[in-house]
């Protein structure tokens, strides 16, 4: 899974990720067992994490019964059943987050927007420091495909996780696409029976391997901080201020 250049880094590692939680949520459209490109990109970066001693935890979203909506639990809200209250279990305890997501006409798949969605159900959820609740947590994204799109995923979902609160590292993003039209999708076998597409590609290897570094020192120095400063940034503190902020009637 990992080229030699990988080991190497993983060696000669100085830094102790041992307390780092990650969940990696792939959003492939395929459910379980048959084969996904993405679960094979994923699997770098989730080999990266585990010879570096990162607690790692997986999901494919697809297998569960995830309800659409954006409130916590959306059997309150009138359906039937709703899966998402234990993977939200997982999606707290991970300090990093990597979502791995196919390309389908240019977009994220609707197993990936779903996933935002049910994300953005607990934004209002705040910290024991008055923050939101992903105030700490690191994201980033993986994305596969043989038509062009990586860079437009990548900013949607990284986007949207910046916006509800996580940290996003530099080059948090990588992915793959062979040529456009049908044809091979990562690590299907190749035409002559010698290797797996896309797995010699440097470009996609490196730039996976940046993002997942990127990931684990970003968690690291968080967690060494105790997470983002909460000057200025408190719901709690906000509220506080403008009730003692709050004109008084008196003065006229």
């Amino acid at each position: 899974m990992l080229d030699a250049t990988q080991e190497r880094l993983c060696d000669t590692n100085p830094s102790d990720f041992s307390d780092l939680k990650a969940l990696t949520i792939n959003c492939t459209l395929k459910r379980s067992p048959e084969g996904s490109h993405t679960a094979k990109l994923l699997g770098v970066v989730e080999a990266i994490l585990v010879r570096n001693l990162v607690q790692l935890e997986q999901v494919r979203l697809v297998d569960h019964d995830i309800a659409p909506g954006v409130y916590p639990d959306m059997t309150e809200h009138g359906a039937e059943r709703d899966d998402w209250p234990q993977i939200w279990e997982k999606v707290a305890a991970a300090d990093i987050l990597v979502i791995g997501s196919p390309i389908w006409l240019g977009e994220k798949s609707s197993v990936c927007k779903q996933l935002i969605e049910r994300l953005y159900a607990h934004s209002g959820q705040t910290n024991d420091k008055g923050q939101y609740v992903f105030y700490g947590k690191v994201g980033g994204c993986i994305v596969t495909g043989n038509e062009d799109g990586i860079k437009h995923v990548g900013m949607g979902v990284l986007y949207s996780l910046q916006h509800i609160g996580y940290t996003i590292p530099p080059q948090a993003d990588a992915g793959w696409i062979g040529e456009a039209g049908p044809g091979p999708s990562y690590g299907d076998e190749s035409e002559d029976g010698q290797s797996r597409v896309g797995f010699d590609n440097d470009f996609t290897r490196r730039n996976t391997t940046f993002a997942t570094w990127n990931l684990m020192h970003m968690a690291r120095m968080l967690k060494d901080a105790g997470g983002i400063p909460c000057h200025g940034n408190s719901v709690d503190l906000w509220n506080e201020g403008r009730r003692f902020d709050a004109p008084n009637p008196e003065h006229r």
